[in-house]
């Protein structure tokens, strides 16, 4: 989750102190739609477009309004129906969309001094050559809680905050977005980036249920099993999952000896030795033989460019944190989550666990400036309107873990896996088809525990032939690097192209 200033909870405040929202969670604004118009140029043709943003009002299944959703579209002049729509969203869980709106998709685009720490305004906002804008229209959404969608009606923030809960709001918007822009026979598209790709395979099957049938999904530095990211006591699969984004973290800032040519063949002898040697030895537990376990760990410090002594003491298992900390620690420096081409200084010398991350830190400014200078600018929006980055700063957030399609007590798991929920929906719709977006040097959402959750969702192989893997150089916004931006697109692109003439 990004973190934005206290400033921001400040005059969220202010601007809706009228009503208590401690007390309601509601807060009963009108819907309002700022129009403006524009123009991208991608490929060197020049594409007008509408861009509405604003909020739409939210009703329930019994028709009651319950919120104010906000979103920013953005239509090309003249088109019809027949024109694909995307839906897109970040994740969070709690964040607004405004990094994949700033970063890739919508016709701007904020330029950042990539891996490295950015200075302070002015940004330069440009032209996106690598906007979506010439394949299909485009609808950024806001979860209920953050960009400017509040609760309304008797609806409170807590009814939208959870697994289920935004699963429901999010699908209640598509549909009735759909419904009022006269696009419901429109080519569709669903985007998501992190835990906006864990929602999106309970929206997608959501959505089914309610005979909505999505065209393509695409799932951007995905996430379905949180066990995965979880590290849970006696429990495996989360130090395996994360060890090839540790290898491929060191073959980066060349801590790896006699590396290969290419980071691809690196990242699939890792694979191997992963599955051959680093599994099997974990699942002996204490049994494993000291020689043996020696061995290893001479391997994992060699491949992750650390000391062996390290490994054994660790018991050759490394938390994401304690790597983060120790992998450069040599150097007075801490690793990146999000990406772990970023680097920064440590002030502790002895520190067992990042204590932040130097992607976020390097690029958050430029990004929240950037984007509220335009919404507010270019877009029209009110500036009385408060847009609120993440929910996280708001009075009593907390998520709701529990998920119905689980099972267990009341749907309750130690860790929530919604794989089984986008497993039911690519099967009760073998024509839907799924593009998986996965950066090698992303920490907070590692490729390989993707790869694990695809390759045990029990799929029929022609289903499973449906889901494409993408894999760039960089981390988890993998598109603010240059070379992946442009592979980016060129993947998107390619995907919608070969959905639609299927």
């Amino acid at each position: 989750m990004k973190k934005t200033s206290l400033l921001f909870l400040l005059s969220i405040m202010l601007s809706f102190s009228s009503l208590s929202q401690e007390n309601t969670g509601a807060i009963a604004s009108p819907a309002q739609v700022f129009t403006s118009t524009g123009t991208v140029k991608i490929n060197n043709k020049a594409i007008n477009y509408t861009a509405n943003a604003g909020t739409m009002p939210l009703r329930d299944e019994n028709n009651e309004l319950i919120g104010h959703f906000g979103f920013t579209s953005y239509t090309k002049e003249g088109s019809d129906k027949n024109r694909p729509i995307m839906f897109a969203y970040n994740g969070g869980p709690g964040s607004s969309s405004f990094w994949l709106h700033m970063g890739i998709l919508g016709p701007k685009r904020i330029v950042v001094d990539d891996p490295n720490f950015n200075k302070a305004a002015p940004y330069q906002i440009v032209n996106n050559d690598y906007s979506i804008l010439d394949m299909a229209d485009l609808v950024m959404m806001d979860p209920i809680g953050t960009g400017l969608s509040v609760a309304a009606g008797k609806a409170e923030f807590k009814d939208f905050w959870g697994v289920d809960q935004d699963s429901r709001s999010i699908s209640l918007f598509i549909t009735q977005y759909l419904i009022n822009n006269g696009r419901m026979n429109s080519p569709k598209f669903l985007l998501g980036e992190s835990y906006g790709t864990f929602r999106n395979a309970t929206v997608m099957n959501e959505l089914l249920n309610q005979g909505v049938a999505m065209n393509g999904i695409i799932m951007v530095s995905a996430v379905f099993d949180l066990r995965s990211l979880m590290f849970p006591p006696g429990d495996d699969l989360s130090y395996i999952v994360h060890f090839p984004t540790y290898a491929a973290t060191a073959y980066y800032h060349n801590k790896v000896p006699n590396k290969p040519a290419t980071m691809e063949a690196f990242v699939n002898e890792i694979r191997a030795f992963t599955e051959n040697e680093y599994m099997p030895a974990l699942f002996k537990g204490d049994q494993l033989g000291m020689t043996e376990k020696q061995g290893l760990a001479n391997k994992l410090a060699n491949y992750t460019g650390t000391k062996a002594d390290y490994w054994m003491k660790a018991d050759l298992r490394v938390t994401a944190d304690e790597f983060f900390a120790e992998f450069l620690r040599d150097e007075g420096k801490t690793v990146g989550r999000l990406d772990s081409r970023y680097t920064g200084y440590s002030q502790d010398g002895i520190e067992q666990g990042g204590a932040y991350d130097p992607q976020s830190s390097a690029i958050s400014p430029a990004y929240i400036q950037g984007f509220l200078d335009y919404f507010h600018g270019e877009l029209g929006v009110s500036k009385d309107l408060m847009y609120t980055t993440t929910a996280g700063r708001r009075a009593g957030f907390n998520w709701d873990w529990t998920h119905r399609g689980n099972g267990g007590w009341g749907g309750s798991m130690a860790a929530i896996n919604t794989g089984p929920d986008m497993a039911q929906a690519l099967t009760r719709d073998p024509n839907m088809k799924m593009l998986i977006m996965n950066g090698y040097l992303d920490i907070a959402t590692v490729f390989y525990g993707v790869e694990h959750s695809i390759n045990h969702l029990g799929l029929p192989k022609n289903i499973k032939d449906n889901i494409s893997m993408k894999y760039y150089e960089a981390g988890h916004m993998m598109y603010i690097e240059q070379a992946s931006l442009k592979q980016f697109k060129l993947d998107l692109d390619g995907f919608i192209k070969d959905t639609l003439k299927r």
